[in-house]
């Protein structure tokens, strides 16, 4: 009998999260779905994930939290004996011009998404490397390559991700590991209708002149986790209706 798969997704509770979780059910994973603060959001995705067929369970903790993710993790491990995906997810915004930022804006979006890829993904990575297998995916943003005004943290969080795949991938590909990352621009989520933007002036910027879904990235991140991308790690898929 062939071994379940495992796959995290953190900030699955919603958005392009949830969409990943639901995909990747789909293909038959056990889905640990992470969240941290919306319990009923969160247990929301679970049950999509039971809907498309498959199983899974809610985690919280905080990625920006090193103890918390550890904890995290070692439960997980323990239980599993595996992990086959990860889907690094979760993410903030705190907007604001560079010369009024504060510095409680600036590390709130560092620690959650730089900082925290890294306290979630050195310790899977390990796991990863033990196994010898396994498909690490990253969420980044257009804003790494096309920066708004407004949005320095953001976009210096999202450009590390890169950065720090491209220079992994050189480390753990002989392991049989694949990392890579999707940008993608603006997709029809909770963080897209807090911007103070416009919708319509957001839809003259993309060629396609639509936003995305969240289940257009997810596709795409499924398709990276599977063996149908199986010589394809360190690259940024964009996708984004043609902005860049």
């Amino acid at each position: 009998m062939e071994e379940r798969k495992i796959a995290i997704v953190t900030g699955a509770s919603r958005g392009i999260g949830r969409a990943t979780a639901v995909e990747l059910a789909k293909t038959g994973y056990y889905v640990v779905i992470n969240y941290n603060s919306s319990e009923a959001a969160a247990a929301e995705t679970l049950a999509q994930v039971q809907a498309a067929g498959a199983q899974g369970e809610v985690q919280k903790f905080d990625v920006a939290n090193a103890d918390e993710v550890k904890e995290a993790l070692a439960r997980i491990v323990g239980e599993h004996k595996r992990i086959d995906v990860l889907v690094n997810n979760a993410g903030v915004t705190a907007d604001g011009l560079f010369l009024m930022m504060g510095e409680e804006e600036w590390h709130k979006v560092i620690d959650t998404i730089l900082n925290g890829f890294y306290h979630v993904t050195k310790p899977v990575l390990r796991e990863m490397v033990r196994k010898k297998r396994g498909a690490i995916v990253s969420v980044s943003s257009i804003s790494a390559m096309l920066p708004n005004r407004g949005q320095a943290n953001y976009a210096a969080a999202k450009a590390g991700i890169i950065a720090a795949t491209r220079s992994m991938c050189k480390e753990v590909a002989r392991f049989g590991i694949r990392v890579n990352v999707v940008a993608p621009g603006p997709v029809d989520t909770d963080m897209l209708s807090s911007m103070p933007v416009d919708e319509n002036t957001i839809k003259s910027m993309i060629p396609m002149a639509r936003v995305g879904k969240p289940e257009e990235v997810a596709r795409v991140i499924r398709f990276l986790c599977s063996d149908d991308a199986s010589y394809i790690t360190g690259q940024v898929i964009g996708i984004n209706g043609g902005m860049f």
